[in-house]
């Protein structure tokens, strides 16, 4: 069995709340087991035999869907895939105090166009690299201070769904899931 991490996009945000054990219950539907919750966010853990993670994500989609009644993508990492985003170090000058350093979660890699956008997006308090299936942000002050944070107008730039993670608890996550020897 492989142990697998599932970030999701729309978990208790926007007046829309999920109580942690009815979505444990919506992933032990799907067949998935040892199915733990972190944080009320919607990260979660689970074992299943090897599969794509593109196959997970969709059928966890599509069952949060049906049990939902709305769309919450799924991007799903395995342990050593989340241990190595938790580890990158992008080349960002050290964050200040008052800022931190987010993760973007994307389903597949950018295309050279939104690379460029990206690229244009830079500015002294925003700052992004793409690396795999991840957009790392960098952000010198608060996060809802970002032009990009308020109207879903990051995820416009990268033109596909994403979720967003502050670094800390994708440590965090990583730490708490180690790679099984």
């Amino acid at each position: 069995m492989t142990r697998y991490i599932a970030l999701l996009r729309a978990i208790n945000v926007g007046g829309r709340t999920i109580k942690m054990e009815v979505l444990r219950q919506h992933f032990e539907a799907l067949g998935l087991t040892k199915v733990e919750t972190f944080i009320n966010s919607g990260n979660v853990i689970f074992e299943t035999r090897a599969a794509k993670n593109s196959s997970l994500e969709k059928k966890i989609e599509a069952q949060l869907r049906q049990m939902m009644g709305y769309d919450v993508s799924a991007f799903v990492r395995t342990e050593p895939e989340l241990a190595a985003v938790a580890a990158y170090q992008p080349p960002f000058p050290p964050t200040p105090p008052e800022g931190a350093l987010y993760i973007a979660f994307i389903q597949a890699p950018l295309s050279a166009p939104v690379l460029q956008a990206l690229a244009a997006a830079d500015t002294a308090t925003d700052k992004f690299h793409a690396h795999h299936c991840e957009v790392y942000w960098w952000r010198a002050g608060r996060y809802s201070d970002s032009p990009l944070s308020a109207s879903g107008r990051f995820e416009k730039l990268l033109g596909v769904p994403t979720t967003v993670r502050k670094s800390t608890t994708v440590r965090s996550l990583a730490e708490k899931y180690p790679v099984k020897e």
